[in-house]
């Protein structure tokens, strides 16, 4: 599903480069559920926006649903995104003018499909929220507002969902409950990465990837899943 090769990724800063991930080599498996670790300026976000396609690798290869990601177009890889990627970030990014059925049919109307509302209400249902389609993100809670982002971000039925801290903003026990959701997501063989400082979200998911300086510096597979 995604194959990275001695990938580095380099911005300048001024005169000088900053390297946000220097000769970074991983695979992960279709169906796979990985968690990625690391401190601030690890190269965690580089790696989110590189397997998002939102931004293309300095050198190396990188290769997403059997696409070479850097032979591809920017129009080419608008539409692998759309369908191939959803993703959820820190701050919902949800539209606040619109109900919660609004901002999940949104993505599907950027993606061609113009009869939405059956299966954005269906996707809300399959998240807990089925009670909550016409409410404004101002009138629902954290962690609800987590839970249309998450529909939001499986509006296209995409292969890999990207998370970038999604328990940050929340309680330990609404944390809890959005990663089962994330964990029967997976189950249903979407491929799934996180990156996230909660330690204790961490040791639930079953592969950890380490990176520091923009390299790993460990990937540890655990025998199995922890409820």
């Amino acid at each position: 599903m995604i194959q990275i090769e001695n990938v580095t990724k380099t911005y300048r800063r001024g005169r000088e480069e900053v390297h946000a991930l220097n000769g970074l080599s991983l695979q992960v498996q279709k169906g796979e559920f990985v968690g990625i670790l690391g401190p601030s300026g690890s190269g965690k976000s580089t790696l989110m926006n590189l397997l998002g396609l939102l931004d293309y690798p300095t050198k190396g290869k990188i290769i997403i649903a059997g696409h070479t990601v850097e032979k591809l177009k920017t129009w080419q890889m608008d539409i692998l995104r759309r369908k191939t990627v959803g993703f959820v970030f820190q701050q919902f990014l949800l539209v606040p003018t619109m109900s919660a059925l609004q901002n999940v049919m949104l993505p599907m109307y950027f993606n061609g499909k113009q009869s939405a509302a059956g299966q954005a209400a269906k996707l809300l249902e399959k998240v807990g929220l089925g009670g909550r389609l016409h409410h404004l993100p101002s009138q629902m809670s954290g962690g609800e507002i987590q839970r249309v982002a998450i529909a939001c971000a499986l509006a296209n039925n995409p292969e890999i969902l990207l998370a970038d801290e999604p328990t940050g903003n929340l309680d330990s026990k609404t944390a809890r409950e959005v990663y089962t959701l994330f964990k029967e997501i997976n189950r249903a063989e979407t491929t799934v990465i996180i990156v996230t400082h909660n330690l204790e979200l961490a040791y639930l998911i079953p592969r950890n990837i380490t990176l520091l300086d923009g390299r790993m510096i460990s990937d540890v597979q655990k025998d199995s899943a922890i409820a």
